[in-house]
């Protein structure tokens, strides 16, 4: 039951990540709210784990929690938001992160040993079109003049999370799901201590809207989003679940429509009815041969 739960509340609570960045970036820098997120979130769960007596990871198994939180919650974090903060359209970011499961793919099948059938690979082709149609008017609307220094930090940034992902589903599979996203948001907290003090913005404006976006950031994409999308590649595998980050652009520019008044065209209609589209078709699992035990 909550196998067949975790993908929808998954896509519903990652794909606010955009509109809380929206509601909070104009009262505080980047960085500053990135460290307070991963540093609050780590204490959450921390405290979880010790009420559940999960133990600490050591040797080898701690470093490669530390190099999972560095590079997915916090150079992917960092690096994405200083592409948006410095002329990198949100659409055209959406639409570089949309290409990550077609990445995670082909790592899976090259380095894990993971078989996509054609079907998956069809569908992660018609996802990733569908996206294309929702981000569309956004491209048309800011992709001259993208300067340099925005457009590489964005590619980087998919490269580092699709690494980060490749990661939780290698020896860490079996580490308990808690103590795992303390110590990672504690390496992505550090990231983005870092990142702050070489920005040299310290930002901070308070306000509602920012504690606010702050307390969903922590509990609502950290400490749910985050701990879903860990449990789900452990379990269901890098590539079906990165399959649904091809739905996160088509639904938060549908939640911009709700909440902001942002338009939605007809062909993002159709675009995002490409994309669910496609990742079911993606997720779709092999049927395993019944074998007669006489």
């Amino acid at each position: 039951m909550f196998a067949a739960f975790a993908p929808i509340l998954f896509v519903l609570v990652w794909s606010t990540g955009f509109i809380v960045a929206r509601l909070m970036v104009p009262h505080a820098a980047p960085e500053p709210i990135l460290f307070a997120r991963m540093a609050l979130t780590a204490l959450v769960l921390a405290a979880l784990a010790a009420m559940r007596r999960e133990t600490l990871p050591r040797g080898r198994r701690l470093m490669l929690h530390l190099l999972a939180g560095a590079l997915l919650n916090g150079l992917y974090l960092c690096l994405s938001w200083w592409s948006v903060a410095r002329g990198m359209p949100a659409g055209i970011m959406s639409l570089l992160g949309a290409a990550q499961p077609l990445i995670i793919a082909v790592a899976s099948f090259a380095l894990l040993g993971e078989r996509l059938p054609g079907k998956g690979w069809l569908g992660l082709a018609i996802g990733l079109a569908g996206v294309v149609l929702v981000l569309e008017p956004l491209i048309a609307r800011g992709s001259v003049g993208m300067p340099l220094i925005a457009v590489i930090p964005a590619i980087v940034s998919i490269a580092v999370m699709a690494a980060g992902t490749m990661i939780q589903r290698g020896e860490l599979a079996g580490d308990p799901i808690l103590v795992s996203g303390a110590v990672q948001n504690s390496a992505g907290a550090g990231v983005a201590l870092l990142a702050s003090l070489l920005a040299g913005d310290a930002r901070w404006n308070g306000g509602v809207a920012l504690w606010a976006g702050l307390a969903w950031s922590v509990l609502g994409l950290s400490v749910t989003g985050l701990s879903l999308l860990v449990w789900m590649v452990r379990h269901q595998g890098a590539t079906r679940v990165s399959a649904l980050l091809l739905l996160v652009p088509p639904l938060a520019a549908l939640e911009a429509w709700l909440l902001f008044g942002e338009t939605l065209l007809p062909l993002q209609l159709v675009g995002f009815a490409l994309a669910l589209g496609g990742v079911l078709l993606a997720r779709v699992r092999r049927r395993e041969a019944v074998v007669d035990p006489a």
